[in-house]
Order: C-alpha cells, then structure tokens, then sequence
C-alpha cells in the first residue's frame, strides 16, 4: 500500500461535515468515505473491520505472538473535511522535485512564499496542492492514508506489535468527532490521533473552547417618530462586540494567548444574532472569558431592558494536558519516534482541537501526531509526499517500541 496513492485517493471524496447537520453523520457524503477506508482496512488484513450506524469505522489487529501483554495501541484520525471552505471536485496537482518557489495554483490563486515562509524547506520534495477552487483534504485524509499505510507494512513485515486499535470518525470538524466515539469497542489502553501539521511536533495541550450565540432583540418602529422608543437589534449587537477587547481576536494572538472570535454575524432593526467561539489554553483565564460574555450580557439588559440579549453558551472541549501529563510516556515515546527520523522533536500548543482532547477526559489518553499537512482548511492547504511517508515510519517506529512495553 503506498501513501501518496491512498491519499490522493482520499482527497477526491467529498466528504465535509455540515456545521447545520441535524442528522448523524452530519452530512450523508460522510459514507461514502467511511465504506471506502472500511474496504481498505479489509484489504491489508485488519479485522473485525465495522462502520457503525452513526459512520464510525474500527478495526483491529491483533498482538503478534509473544506480544500479547503489551499495551493496547489505538490510531485515530478524522474523515471529514472542514466545512471552511468547499471540498467537492478536489484536483490535487502534484509538483515533482518542488523547487521551493510561488505556485501560481489557478483560480487567480498563488501559494507563495510571502505567505508561507516555510516553503523554501520543502524544496526537493514531491509537493501536492490543490488547483486553488477546493480545500486539499490532508486535515486530515493524510493522517487516515498514514496510519493505514503503516498497518499495511506491520503486516507484511511481520515487525513486533502488541494489539492495534483502529478508529476513524466522522463530524471533527464541526466539534462532534468524539460525540459517537465507542471508547470500550475500540479497545485501546492509549491512543494516537494523527491530525497535526509539521511531523516534527508532538501536541498534547490544546484550548479550553466554548462557542456563543449571542441573540439581540429589538424594538421597531417608524424611523420618523423612533425617538427615545426604538431599539436598533444590529446596534445592539455592534455594542456587545464592542465591549469585548479588541486585541483579543485571533489575527492578534498566538502561542498560548487566547481569543474571542466572531464567526458569523446576522440581523436588522428587530432581530440580530452574533456567533462566537471561545478559546483559552489556561482554565481560569477560560472562564474568565466566559464570565466577561455573561458580565455584558447583564450590563446591556439592565441598560435596555430585560431580555435584550440572551446569551447561550455551550462548552466544547477542555485542555488534555492534565489527562496526559500522568501516561507521559505517550510524549518520551513520540518524541524518541519522530528523533529516530533524523529530525529534531517539538511539542507546540494546538491552537484548536482534536478528537483526541475529548478522548483524554473519557478516559483514553490521546495526544497527537502531525501529518505533514499546511494551511488546512482552504485553498492554500499543501503537503509532501515524504513528509507523509516520514509520518509512516514514525507510526511504525512508535508501535515497536509499544511492543516492548510487555
């Protein structure tokens, strides 16, 4: 099984989650990757390969004789990509020998080096993008043609390993990837996600998040006899992103710092409604944040009225660092893994979220792998095929040395 073929394969299946979706899987297009990974798994020799009713796929291999006692492994990545931008009718280009410079995608697109310094690195390299009208699809179909590509070598190489869990989920994108999740099927003492970026870095700290819908109401009347009795919705609105800091926002934040970002904004004169999601790496400072949505929510109903604006705030995932802070091993491992490639290991806060968060504080210790993938979620995403396979050989490396651990 090789990488490159598995995951331009992948990219081509339209497969994005729906932010709106009442139904689970949130998307029917969802299926359609989920049978072909099952059939792939069914291919290189897993088994007890399922898709479940709500779209989750697993599967197993069982310990190699002699390695029954060692851990249970577990590899996870997503099959949806991110409803950011379009997903449908990708056509990956593939540079050979990349020579580290601007690539005019199409579209009126251009990948340049303005943008994404990082390219010249990857010079030398066999580089895929997209043709500038759809996302890519890596974040995270080159984590899912990683780990099955390294199931496949196992195999075939007859290389030590005790048992290997395998789970893809649907609906990551839109927060729901671990909703469904089986962690008792699934069977894995500690897993892996593989759904980062650099393949040198190791992320176990990710946000505290929560989304908002902020719900404005007005009161509306005719402008030419509104004095001191109209109440504008959208001006309301305006005034409670206002009183939010203003150099709290993601252009204006990174490393560990958090933000409010305003994702969505509609309304007129009688109704309004703003979209928020909520991030912070430290607890307190989380709820700090959240606190200050609630302080101005009371502020603005004691200044217009009960009932003015109604606040919903819905918790989406916490920081994992607590949970695997005590199976550090999971970090020493991956980073003498990724050291076995040649390259030199990090660990950088994820500035997002992964299945594996939600995982940690159910009870199964998650941190997660990179992919090699860039700029997810739009037309800029890119990849290379060596990073992919580097990803492969640190997957197999990993499950070795998990093997030892009997």
């Amino acid at each position: 099984m090789n990488v490159k073929d598995l995951f331009l394969k992948y990219v081509c299946i339209h497969s994005t989650s729906d932010e709106q979706g009442q139904t689970n899987p949130t998307s029917a297009r969802q299926w359609e990757m989920a049978k072909a990974v099952a059939q792939d798994m069914q291919a290189i020799g897993l088994e007890n390969v399922t898709v479940t009713d709500n779209c989750y796929v697993y599967g197993w291999l069982s310990a190699a004789h002699g390695y029954e006692a060692a851990p249970a492994l577990g590899w996870i990545a997503h099959m949806d990509t991110a409803p950011d931008f379009s997903g449908e009718q990708v056509h990956p280009q593939i540079h050979e020998n990349y020579d580290g410079n601007d690539i005019a995608l199409g579209n009126g697109r251009t990948l340049s080096v303005r943008d994404f310094p990082h390219l010249p690195t990857l010079a030398g390299k066999t580089l895929i993008t997209t043709d500038g009208s759809t996302l890519l699809g890596a974040d995270d179909k080159a984590g899912i043609a990683e780990i099955l590509t390294a199931a496949a070598e196992l195999i075939a190489s007859g290389r030590p390993h005790g048992k290997l869990c395998f789970g893809f989920t649907p609906d990551e994108e839109v927060g729901m990837g671990a909703d469904g999740f089986d962690i008792s099927a699934f069977g894995a003492d500690f897993a892996y996600t593989v759904d980062g970026g650099v393949v040198s870095d190791m992320e176990y700290e990710n946000f505290n998040a929560a989304c908002a819908s902020v719900w404005f109401n007005g009161f509306n009347v005719h402008p030419g006899s509104a004095k001191n009795t109209m109440i504008n919705a959208a001006l309301l609105a305006m005034e409670f992103n206002a009183m939010l800091p203003a150099g709290d926002v993601p252009a204006c934040t990174e490393g560990y710092q958090g933000f409010f970002h305003l994702t969505d904004m509609s309304g007129n004169v009688e109704k309004a409604e703003l979209r928020y999601i909520i991030r912070d790496h430290d607890a307190c400072l989380f709820e700090a944040r959240k606190q200050q949505m609630h302080h101005i929510t009371a502020l603005m109903n004691q200044k217009y009225g009960d009932g003015r604006v109604e606040l919903i705030l819905k918790e989406q995932y916490r920081n994992m660092s607590e949970c695997i802070r005590p199976a550090f091993h999971l970090i020493e491992n991956a980073h003498k893994a990724i050291a076995a490639q040649g390259l030199t290991p990090t660990s950088s806060p994820i500035r997002g979220g992964t299945d594996g968060a939600r995982l940690s504080f159910e009870g199964l210790p998650c941190p997660n792998l990179g992919t090699g993938g860039y700029a997810a979620h739009g037309p800029y995403e890119h990849i290379t095929v060596e990073d992919m396979q580097i990803m492969v050989r640190v997957i197999v490396k990993l499950t070795e040395q998990y093997a030892e651990m009997k």
